[in-house]
C-alpha cells in the first residue's frame, strides 16, 4: 500500500500502551490482567479473545475497554439461545486499530433473560438490542427504549428462538400515532406536527418509514422505522449448508454492490473451517469486488442527485450509463448481471472468460475512459449551486457521535474517521497493492458525496493494477479454487465475527458451528443498519429538505437494513 493509505498512530496514555499492538493484535494476557476483576472465564474465539461476564457488569466492563484500552467501536451484537441458557455476546474493538479485537459473552438463564444495557457506553446498542429483544428474546435493563424494531409490536414470539412456532397466526393492530417529543422539549410559540414520510418507495430508498415531528419547517425529532423488508434472513442462512447455500443469499442483502456481502460469508465460513484460499483466486476476488464497489457508489451518485434537486435525465443517466458498463464487465466475469455468486469457499467459480484478452482490453479501456468521466461528476455535481446550498453544512455528524452509533464506510471517512477494513483488517490481496482510504472532515452531506465520487477513483487505481497480474501470471500457477470438501462440517463449538468493507462499510458475519454441515448461528452486521440509526443525529434542528438529503447522502439499501 501506498504511504498515504499508512494511518499515524494516535499518542498513547504508557498505562495501557500494553494493550496496543502495532498492527498485530491485542495482547489476550494484558486483556486477562485489565478485565480481571470482571471476567468469569475465557471462551476464546476465532477471530478475537473472548471473556465470558456478567450480565450487571456489561456498562462497567464496556466503559473500562473504551476508557483505558481506546476500545471504542462495538461491532456488533449478537444474540443467541441455547438448550441451557442465552447468550448476548458483544463484539468490541478500535477504530484506531482494527486488529486489537476482543468479544465479551454475556451468559443469560433461560427463564430469565436479562442482561444489563450497553446503550449507555454506545448509542449503537440501542438498535442492536432491540434486534436482539425483537427476534431472539433477550432483554436489557436500562435500554432508553425497549421494543420490537423489525416485526410489530404485536407480533407473538421471537422468530430465531428455539421453541418459536413458525405455524402460529399472527394478528397486526394498527396503533394511534402520539406526539413522541417529551412536553420539556416542545416551545409556547409552536405547534409541533406528524409528518409520515414513506414507507413508499421513491423518496426513501427503499420502504422506509419516517416518523418526522415538525416545528414549523424545522425537524424537531425523527424516528426511523424498518421491518418492512424483513426476510429473516439469518435464519434461512442458519438453514442452509455452508458449501453452496448461503453464499446466494448474500447477494439479496445489498444488492446494489453486492460482491462484498460474498465475501463476508466466504471469510467467516474459511476462518472456522481453516480453509485457505490461493493467491491467484484472491487476486480475482479483490478486482470483482472493487468493481462491485464502483456499482454501488455509481447508483448512489444518481439516485442522490435525484434526491437533491430532482434531476434525472443529466445526473442520474450518466451514473447508470456508466454503472452499465460496469455491469457488462461483470457479467462477462461472473455470468450473471445482478445476483453474482461469484465467489465459492476456498476462491471463486471460474477464472477470467476467454479469451482473456479481450476481457482485460475491455476493463481496461473503461478505466481509461474513467477520469473523464469523473470530471464531468465534478461539473455536474460539485459545483453545481443548487446541489452546493442543499449539502454544504447540512446533515453535520461529528466525528464521536459517528463512531458511538458504529456508522463506517463513506458515512464515517466523511466525518474523518480514518477506518476502512481494506487496510486495517487486511484480507483478499488488498495489502499488497497501492492505494489511499479517502476521508474528508467537514462531516456534513457534501463530504460524504465527495468520498464516495473519490472511493470510485482508488478502486480504479486497484482493479488496474489486478488486471496487470492476472494478465502477467503463469498460466500453470492460475488456480481459482483450493480443495474443499463436498460436504463441510467444521469442529463443534467453533465460534468466529469475520467483517469486509462494502459500498456502505462494515459488513460482518458472526458464526458459531454445531458439528454438522449447517451454521447453529448465524448474525449479519449491516452497515446499513447503524448508519441509518444515526439520522436522527443528522437531521433533528433541520429543514424537512435537509433531512432528505441527509437520508440519501446514508446511501442505505433496505434489504440490508431488514436483513
Amino acid at each position: 500500500m501506498s504511504e498515504g493509505s499508512q494511518r499515524e498512530r494516535p499518542d498513547v496514555d504508557p498505562e495501557y500502551d500494553h494493550l496496543r499492538g502495532e498492527g498485530e493484535g491485542v495482547d489476550p494476557d494484558a486483556l486477562t490482567d485489565l478485565l480481571s476483576d470482571y471476567a468469569l472465564r475465557r471462551d476464546d474465539h476465532e477471530n478475537a479473545p473472548a471473556f465470558v461476564i456478567r450480565p450487571d457488569d456489561v456498562v462497567e466492563v464496556l466503559t473500562l475497554l473504551r476508557e483505558e484500552a481506546e476500545f471504542d467501536h462495538l461491532s456488533c451484537i449478537t444474540p443467541q439461545e441455547y438448550e441451557d441458557r442465552y447468550e448476548s455476546i458483544l463484539h468490541v474493538t478500535s477504530f484506531d486499530d482494527r486488529t486489537r479485537e476482543v468479544s465479551l459473552v454475556v451468559e443469560l438463564p433461560k427463564d430469565d433473560p436479562v442482561s444489563e444495557s450497553a446503550a449507555p457506553v454506545f448509542r449503537t446498542a440501542d438498535w442492536h438490542e432491540r434486534e436482539a429483544y425483537d427476534l431472539v428474546g433477550i432483554e436489557y435493563e436500562g435500554h432508553p427504549d425497549l421494543r420490537r424494531i423489525l416485526l410489530p409490536e404485536s407480533w407473538q414470539g421471537h422468530p430465531l428462538s428455539l421453541e418459536y412456532d413458525q405455524t402460529q397466526s399472527q394478528i397486526v393492530r394498527y396503533g394511534e400515532h402520539a406526539n413522541p417529543l417529551e412536553a420539556d422539549r416542545r416551545t409556547d410559540e409552536g405547534d409541533t406536527m406528524l409528518l409520515n414520510v414513506g414507507p413508499h418507495h421513491p423518496a426513501t430508498h427503499g420502504v422506509l418509514h419516517l416518523k418526522a415531528v415538525l416545528d414549523g419547517e424545522t425537524v424537531a425529532d425523527v424516528e426511523p422505522d424498518v421491518g418492512y423488508l424483513h426476510r429473516c434472513e439469518e435464519q434461512m442462512c442458519q438453514q442452509g449448508t455452508y458449501r453452496h447455500q448461503i453464499i446466494p443469499y448474500s447477494n439479496r442483502w445489498d444488492y446494489t454492490a453486492n460482491l462484498p456481502n460474498e465475501w463476508a460469508v466466504a471469510r467467516a465460513i474459511e476462518d472456522i473451517a481453516d480453509i485457505e484460499v490461493p493467491t491467484y483466486a484472491q487476486v480475482l476476488r479483490t478486482m470483482a469486488t472493487e468493481l462491485g464497489r464502483m456499482l454501488g457508489h455509481f447508483l448512489a451518485l444518481g439516485t442522490f442527485a435525484l434526491d437533491i434537486y430532482g434531476e434525472f435525465t443529466a445526473i442520474f443517466q450518466y451514473a447508470f450509463r456508466d454503472r452499465e458498463v460496469v455491469q457488462d464487465i461483470l457479467e462477462d466475469l461472473t455470468g450473471q448481471r445482478m445476483m453474482f455468486y461469484y465467489f465459492r469457499l476456498g476462491g471463486v467459480c471460474w477464472d477470467l472468460p476467454e479469451p482473456r484478452a479481450e476481457f482485460i482490453e475491455k476493463a481496461r479501456a473503461f478505466l481509461a475512459e474513467l477520469p473523464a468521466k469523473l470530471t464531468e461528476y465534478h461539473d455536474l455535481i460539485v459545483t453545481n449551486e443548487i446541489f452546493r446550498l442543499r449539502t454544504v453544512d447540512t446533515g453535520i455528524l461529528e466525528p464521536e457521535v459517528a463512531k458511538s452509533y458504529g456508522c463506517t464506510g463513506p458515512v464515517a471517512r466523511g466525518s474523518g474517521i480514518d477506518y476502512d477494513l481494506r487496510r486495517d483488517d487486511p484480507y483478499g490481496y488488498y495489502e499488497h497493492l497501492d492505494w489511499d482510504v479517502v476521508t474528508r472532515d467537514t462531516c456534513d452531506n457534501h463530504a460524504r458525496v465527495l468520498v464516495r465520487m473519490e472511493e470510485v477513483e482508488e478502486s480504479a487505481k486497484i482493479v488496474q493494477q489486478c488486471l496487470d497480474l492476472l494478465e502477467d501470471w503463469p498460466e500453470d500457477e492460475r488456480t481459482v479454487q483450493s480443495n474443499v470438501p463436498r460436504t463441510l462440517k467444521p469442529d463443534a463449538d467453533v465460534e468466529t465475527y469475520r467483517a469486509v468493507e462494502s459500498a456502505k462499510g462494515e459488513l460482518g458475519i458472526y458464526i458459531r458451528s454445531d458439528g454438522t454441515n449447517s451454521p447453529a448461528r448465524f448474525k449479519i452486521r449491516s452497515p446499513c443498519y447503524h448508519n441509518l440509526s444515526a439520522l436522527p443525529e443528522m437531521a433533528e434542528g433541520e429543514f424537512v429538505p435537509d433531512l432528505i438529503a441527509s437520508l440519501g447522502s446514508l446511501d442505505i439499501v433496505l434489504g440490508s437494513v431488514d436483513r
